[in-house]
């Protein structure tokens, strides 16, 4: 009976074992985690989107207070418009404290912190950072901050796809592409746009493109919007007009246009870094108060431009539907430069992404207007121009040229955008990179003295040791190890290979399925031990260089190795060539 008993529990371990295996160390395994990310991420951007349109009612009366912008509050008749001065100060009073005590990552636009978690910290995300990153962004853009809700929506995802990857004890190099999973499956359900995700999570989280993590963040990205499509509906975040090519001779104007709309994403830039400058100069209070207090600015400024209330989609519509003159589109686009940077500087937390699109569509429209009216033979329509600009300032300010064009294509759903959207984010692009050396969100990064294009150079550099890349030591075998079991094991090994020890746990050798195969499938040995089968490759130590860890390999014909500290004999991790081709620049697919 006893024994009985101790079987029916041992299954189920087994059976969780070899699923944790799987997960950690098999593509497929990979995309099932990618895919409950995607699906994790897509309930995310549904509670967060409700979340800020509950805060926006509570502050303002209205679910979207720029439909109306200038209005009273209905609850509060007798303040008039003067409420906006104190709605910004209150919401700054509830979130401030809460970012400061409990996660002080939320603080901010959000990207950066995903960026340097990827880069510096194996993709480690603190879990509360969700939680806490959607009610501040929520009350913050809810109480009239003029910020954008895809960095929180990045960080939220992030965080949860870190925290998976923690619970899964998966590798650095797994857990960093669940991060880049939740920032593709925010931006997808956020936007309603499934191949844009993919992109911004590849261009400016990873920083680098593989088969395995585009396959995982395309899965992420599609689940989260099947999800966010079924609850919030299949049209676009933004109702755009259509847009045509008038004249050839237009591609002209659109360079000039993105020459113009790239120096201002720039400029969008430097004015967000100099207010968070200004700003940490004047305060010399408690941190968890500053939201509060910066709020009244905050709020002054809205009292004389309430079209900067939160993140203005209607105010940006209205500009590329030509609702508004040439002098007022450069009022709102210096108002937004202004307003958002204010908000992030008095310790707000929200997006700069919708911002750029802000400030690109007001410029674009008003370049369009001027060309209309001085050329109106080659100018085609000035929202046209508002459309090309939007793409244009996100190029110029984060330098993501392939984002810029498949957002905005998705936005239009119209080919016929492609060709001058091309040409206008290239040129934004060149014109950003020739201006400044960081964009708007490695700056933040630079200033604590973290480069990450550095280090992305040093990280494709043939020059790295196996120390710096290699995975942990999976499941090991005894000398003693039955080859039925050591069968089954192989079976579920990523690499078809795995460590020996001895019984005092020193290395021994490797063995193979292949090797196991043959002898259990000729039958002669029913119940041999590993230790008759054992393989020695070369010794590969810690500090060995990456290539000569590949041709050790190559050499032997074998997918993988233990790693030696030094002369030791005990193996402190475990290197393969997936890891190795993955790290030398080399596109891989593991499943």
């Amino acid at each position: 009976m006893a024994e009985a008993v101790k079987r029916s529990i041992a299954l189920p371990v087994a059976v969780r074992g070899r699923i944790g295996i799987w997960l950690r160390e098999r593509g497929s395994g990979l995309m099932a985690l990618a895919l409950l990310v995607g699906l994790g991420s897509g309930l995310g951007a549904i509670a967060f989107r409700w979340l800020i349109t509950s805060a926006t009612e509570l502050f303002s009366g209205r679910p979207e207070y720029t439909d109306v912008p200038g209005a009273p509050h209905p609850w509060l008749p007798a303040l008039g418009i003067w409420f906006l001065v104190l709605v910004p100060a209150v919401a700054g009073l509830i979130y401030g404290p809460l970012v400061y005590w409990f996660a002080p990552e939320a603080k901010g636009h959000g990207v950066p912190e995903v960026m340097y978690a990827v880069s510096e910290r194996g993709g480690r995300i603190k879990p509360q950072v969700s939680l806490v990153k959607a009610l501040a962004s929520a009350l913050c853009i809810g109480g009239g901050g003029s910020v954008g809700r895809e960095g929180p929506i990045v960080q939220i995802g992030s965080a949860l796809g870190s925290t998976m990857g923690r619970g899964m004890r998966l590798t650095e190099r797994r857990m960093r592409v669940l991060v880049a999973c939740g920032a593709a499956g925010g931006i997808a359900a956020t936007f309603n746009a499934p191949m844009a995700g993919p992109f911004f999570a590849m261009e400016l989280i990873l920083r680098d493109f593989t088969v395995e993590s585009f396959g995982a963040v395309v899965l992420s990205s599609v689940t989260a919007s099947v999800i966010g499509r079924a609850v919030m509906g299949n049209e676009a975040f933004l109702s755009l007009p259509a847009f045509h090519l008038r004249n050839p001779s237009e591609f002209l104007l659109f360079a000039l246009l993105g020459v113009l709309i790239g120096a201002s994403g720039v400029l969008f830039s430097k004015v967000l870094y100099r207010m968070e400058d200004l700003c940490d100069r004047i305060w010399r209070g408690p941190e968890w108060l500053r939201p509060g207090v910066g709020g009244l600015f905050l709020g002054l400024l809205l009292l004389v431009l309430p079209q900067m209330y939160g993140v203005g989609y209607p105010v940006l519509g209205n500009a590329i539907n030509g609702n508004y003159a040439i002098w007022f589109l450069v009022v709102l686009l210096l108002g937004k430069m202004l307003a958002t940077s204010l908000t992030i500087g008095i310790g707000g937390s929200g997006g700069v992404f919708a911002p750029a699109l802000f400030i690109g569509g007001m410029g674009g429209t008003a370049f369009g207007l001027v060309a209309h009216g001085l050329i109106p033979e080659i100018a085609g329509s000035p929202g046209a121009y508002g459309l090309i600009g939007m793409g244009a300032a996100f190029a110029g300010s984060a330098r993501a040229p392939i984002t810029a064009v498949i957002i905005l294509f998705e936005l239009t759903g119209q080919y016929s955008i492609i060709l001058p959207l091309m040409l206008a984010v290239v040129v934004a692009t060149l014109i950003s990179r020739t201006l400044s050396r960081d964009t708007i969100y490695t700056t933040k990064l630079s200033r604590r003295g973290i480069d990450l294009d550095a280090r992305q150079r040093r990280g494709r550099l043939p020059d790295r040791t196996v120390a710096d890349v290699m995975d942990p030591l999976p499941e090991t075998l005894t000398t003693r190890t039955k080859l039925s079991e050591a069968a089954q094991r192989l079976a579920q090994s990523a690499d078809s290979v795995l460590p020996v020890l001895d019984d005092e746990g020193r290395y021994k050798g490797c063995v193979t399925a292949g090797a196991v195969a043959e002898v259990l499938g000729d039958g002669t040995v029913d119940n041999g031990e590993v230790g008759d089968l054992l393989e020695i490759p070369p010794a590969i130590a810690s500090g060995t260089k990456l290539v000569d860890a590949l041709d050790s390999l190559v050499s032997v014909e074998v997918t993988a190795a233990p790693v030696l500290e030094g002369q030791g004999t005990q193996p402190v991790g475990w290197i393969s060539h997936r890891t190795l081709l993955s790290c030398m620049g080399t596109t891989t697919n593991s499943g």
